[in-house]
Formats: C-alpha cells, structure tokens, sequence
C-alpha cells in the first residue's frame, strides 16, 4: 500500500513536471517580438539597434541566425510561376487580405513552403509560402495571415489584384489592396550589417533576460522594410 501510494505521489510529481515545462515552452513562444530600427553597432554576433522611439536594444544573433535584404518592388513582379510570400488576414468570404508581398528570387524558391499562423504579424495572422496560380478579385478583412506561393495567373482586380497562390497540399486566395507594400526579398550576408542600415529583427527573450535572435531583414541601399 505504501508503495502505491508513492507511486501515485511520483506520478503527480511527473504530471506537475511536464505541466510546468509546458507552460515554459508556451511562454518562451509567446516572447517573440519584433525590433525595428537602425543598426548602431555590430560586435560579433551582438547586435545593437536604436528603435524609432531612441531606445537602444542589444540582441545575441544565433550561431545560425538567417539573413536577408528587402527592397522595394511593384505589382509588375506578381506574374504567373512567381514565387511569393505574403501576410494577411482571412476575410468573411474566406479569402485572406494581404498586409504585405514578398517575391523570391528563384534561387529562393520553396523556401517555408506552406501555411501557417503567424502571430508575430498581429493576433491571427498566417504566413503561407507558395506559387502564384491566379491573380483576380478582392474582398473584406478580417483578421492576419501570410502565404508565400508562386504566381500562376495575374488578372488586375479593380483596386488591387487577387492572387491564387499554391503551395504542397493546398491553395489560399488572397487579395491584394494597390497599397500594400510589395518588397523583393533576397538572400545576404554578414556584410549588409554595418551601422545605419535599417533592421527587423525577430527576437526570443531567454531565461536571462537578454534577447536571441535567428531571423533579420536589412533594408537594401537605404530602403525601410515593413516591420513584418
């Protein structure tokens, strides 16, 4: 009897455990943000950057950490077997609105093919990596989402464009508003950091309180990208 009453102990013990651990991955996924400014300084793999508000913010860049620069692009670059990502957010008639296109070069084609929740852009939003099928009509917002697809087919929407994007194991429409931001995405190198370039960084707070970082945008000859 006493052993099964310290085998009921241990196994509440686990279960508090595994609770508990739990809670801390939860908390560590909800820690991500979003730091936008300009680079001040590069030491290493620290990152200083200086926030639109003047605050100074120092980030550990992972031994892995991705790179790429933005620069500004137009609706001509969303043509049918383009490779594109976009954010947006799913409407009542179950399109997505998109918040912001990004086009791949081809040397980056299938890169996070697929779509997902995205809750770094705002609550509810996806991110969806695939190939435009269709461009065509527009709609009403809802709530956030990203898809990166290959363009299929381009038909100019009063207003916009609607895009048919295909990825593995499924399609998403999305519309796309003549004032969303359209960038060109592009792989770089550690040569883009230097002092004064403008920077998205996405960071995870650690245990310690100091920030690590795995994924940065640099905008490319001057160029400010959207904090998405």
């Amino acid at each position: 009897m006493v052993k099964n009453i310290m085998n009921r102990g241990s196994a509440r013990l686990l279960l508090l455990a595994a609770l508990v651990a739990g809670g801390d991955i939860a908390l560590a996924q909800t820690q991500t943000q979003k730091i936008t400014g300009d680079i001040v300084r590069v030491d290493g793999l620290r990152l200083e950057v200086k926030t639109a508000g003047g605050q100074a913010v120092t980030v550990k860049l992972a031994d892995n950490f991705r790179l790429s620069v933005r620069s500004a692009a137009d609706a001509t670059k969303l043509a049918p077997g383009t490779y594109v990502g976009t954010t947006a957010v799913p409407q009542p008639d179950g399109t997505l609105l998109a918040r912001e296109v990004h086009v791949f070069p081809e040397s980056m084609r299938g890169t996070g093919e697929g779509h997902r929740a995205m809750d770094v852009a705002e609550p509810g939003s996806t991110m969806t990596n695939a190939t435009i099928a269709s461009v065509g009509g527009r709609g009403a917002a809802a709530r956030g989402t990203a898809t990166n697809a290959t363009v299929a087919e381009d038909s100019g929407a009063s207003g916009g464009h609607t895009l048919t994007l295909a990825y593995k194991g499924g399609e998403k429409v999305v519309v796309v508003p003549v004032n969303v931001p359209i960038v060109m995405v592009e792989p770089a190198d550690r040569s883009v950091l230097v002092p004064g370039a403008h920077v998205v960084v996405y960071a995870a707070a650690q245990p310690d309180g100091t920030l690590a970082a795995e994924r940065l945008t640099v905008g490319k000859n001057g160029f400010v990208p959207p904090p998405l």
